[in-house]
């Protein structure tokens, strides 16, 4: 379960990397995508950090 968890925060980083320029690239209704892309990377990074950390945090 540690290659998935991992693997949480790899595909969270690259949300965050790829939505932080395409927020200034995009055109208008299409940053606010990638804005939301930013936010869930981040979730999903920081999920991935907590299961990490603590295994067994949700058991």
């Amino acid at each position: 379960m540690t290659a998935l968890h991992s693997a949480l925060i790899v595909v969270g980083l690259a949300g965050i990397a790829w939505g932080l320029p395409a927020m200034h690239r995009l055109r208008r209704p299409f940053d606010i995508l990638a804005a939301i892309a930013v936010l869930a990377g981040t979730v999903v990074a920081l999920l991935g950090t907590l299961l990490v950390a603590v295994p067994h945090f949700f058991d």
